[in-house]
């Protein structure tokens, strides 16, 4: 199995749609991703086997030099064998690329290994507000 990683990699609205509702568990959604990540994105990061879409991480920004890792995402018989970790590698050699100096990342408990011993993330003190 060769895995390869694409920064800005032509998106098909479809295969992602297919991929984020394994990945989360909810329904095959509609969402138009290429007009999402054009008008909202710093990049976004595929990770193919061959023409296949098995890995995404979206990275929005600020405009500025914080980036986000946003909905990380690996299809279920790829994951545990480092395809997540290579996508926020590359997420983040993107991200330096255009002058970031920060890429953030907010996650679930149960993710918090995987953010910051495969990924390399630090913890830091953050806020949120559920609206």
């Amino acid at each position: 199995m060769t895995i390869t990683y694409e920064w800005r990699g032509d998106i098909d609205n479809s295969a992602l749609n297919e991929l984020h509702a394994e990945g989360f568990g909810h329904p095959v959604g509609q969402t138009d991703w290429r007009a999402r990540l054009q008008r909202h994105s710093l990049g976004w990061v595929c990770a193919w086997e061959s023409d296949r879409l098995v890995g995404f991480v979206n990275v929005a920004w600020d405009g500025g030099v914080h980036a986000f890792a946003l909905d990380t995402v690996v299809a279920q018989r790829h994951r545990s064998n480092g395809v997540g970790a290579a996508l926020v590698k590359a997420a983040a050699a993107g991200c330096r690329a255009a002058g970031c100096e920060w890429l953030h990342a907010d996650f679930e408990e149960h993710l918090r290994s995987f953010y910051f011993e495969a990924c390399g993330l630090r913890e830091t003190a953050a806020g949120l507000i559920a609206l």
